[in-house]
């Protein structure tokens, strides 16, 4: 009989608890720690490529410019919601969920070499697969649908963003994380495809729809528009290769602190119960 509850609870569809939820994070941080570098390097590549995936759907769908505002941010928020549900489903590295590898480093489980290698490691990754997306992207002339309307919708992303004051776009990126790790973390709690799409919907939509700034997006959004920006959309000179280097350096900053927010403070209150 115990051997049959058992078998039963291992099936159960029910999400894990918090507790076990964390114990899961810890684990997945020491098997990412370890991966080997080059099957890490590409499996980061895959999620950046599934970011842009969702960040070309996110503009397709900017391309009407007769959308009222809320429908737009809220449509598009769950249009983007494509990129991490196929980094959660189909399975790769992307480094702003990859912060809460912070969960194994404060159990001791892994070391700070670990850590910054994984993220050092993913980090390229992720942009070398939004450089390859874009360049298959903008291939099939995309930004030419709706007489050229989506890529003045990239260009008009990209612009924004990178017109951003430091304060603002550090702060945008701590926001971005804290919901990104939250959407991760219900994925590590959920058993099934649909507990895992269904978990993301609400704080991926709601990071997108408010603006937030996520590194690995915006390894997509911002070459994307600085190439379009150069063909002719969007005003002269909106988008520069300095720009696009200011922006990543502080989204990716404001990214880490709001991961280990997340990160830290389930690990204080889970991990301290397991202990006990």
């Amino acid at each position: 009989m115990s051997i049959v509850k058992e078998d039963l609870a291992a099936i159960s569809p029910d999400a894990l608890a918090p507790a076990a939820t964390e114990a899961k994070a810890e684990n997945v941080g020491v098997t990412k720690a370890s991966m080997p570098g080059v099957k890490c390097f590409v499996s980061a590549m895959l999620a950046g490529a599934f970011i842009a995936f969702g960040g070309m759907y996110f503009c397709t769908f900017l391309g009407d410019p007769t959308m009222p505002f809320a429908a737009q941010r809220m449509v598009g928020g769950i249009c983007f919601c494509l990129g991490l549900a196929l980094v959660l489903c189909c399975g790769a590295e992307l480094f702003t969920g990859n912060v809460l590898l912070i969960c194994a480093k404060a159990s001791g489980k892994i070391s700070w070499g670990g850590v910054l290698r994984n993220w050092g490691i993913v980090w390229l990754g992720n942009l070398a697969g939004s450089l390859l997306a874009l360049f298959i992207i903008y291939m099939t002339n995309l930004q030419g649908m709706n007489g050229g309307a989506v890529g003045e919708a990239f260009v008009s992303v990209a612009a924004g963003k990178v017109a951003l004051d430091p304060a603002t776009l550090f702060f945008k990126g701590i926001m971005c994380n804290i919901l990104v790790c939250l959407a991760v973390w219900i994925g590590f709690a959920g058993k099934t495809v649909a507990d895992k799409v269904l978990g993301i919907l609400l704080p991926i939509s709601a990071f997108v729809a408010c603006g937030f700034e996520h590194c690995v997006a915006n390894m997509f959004f911002l070459p994307m528009g600085l190439v379009l920006n150069l063909g002719g959309f969007g005003a002269a000179g909106a988008i520069t290769v300095g720009g696009i280097v200011y922006n990543l350096v502080l989204a990716t900053a404001g990214n880490i602190v709001g991961g280990l927010l997340v990160g830290l403070a389930y690990w204080f209150i889970y991990r301290k119960k397991q202990e006990k």
